[in-house]
């Protein structure tokens, strides 16, 4: 059930991105712009990213290894659809997690250290 909420949450956040130009959303250079400072950000321990951060790393090492659970030589077209499921996901989550990343950092921005706001 949760792998199936965080998938559909995934899918939804990969939809909502790719009409976000549209909308006026944070365009897909700003996002990629974003990842360096989200994985600095997250290694400092400033932002709490670091297990979704390394869920992307990890399935993108998948996406781009030799290595393949479901090998495409055997199954031909099933093999390949493990592969646009990791796909679709990681774009989903990268976008997803720019988005977050970068409304945290606008709401940071926004925040003076050692001041209350009443």
């Amino acid at each position: 059930m949760a792998k199936t909420l965080k998938r559909a949450a995934a899918f939804t956040a990969l939809a909502r991105a790719l009409t976000a130009g549209a909308r006026g959303g944070p365009s897909l250079g700003t996002r990629l712009a974003a990842l360096p400072r989200m994985v600095r950000a997250t290694s400092r321990g400033e932002y709490d990213g670091g297990l979704r951060i390394a869920m992307i790393a990890a399935a993108t090492a998948y996406v781009v290894s030799p290595i393949d659970l479901v090998p495409e030589a055997f199954l031909m077209v099933l093999g390949l659809v493990d592969d646009a499921v990791m796909v679709t996901w990681l774009a989903g989550a990268v976008l997803s997690e720019t988005e977050r990343f970068l409304a945290w950092e606008a709401h940071r921005a926004a925040v003076i250290p050692g001041h209350a706001v009443h």
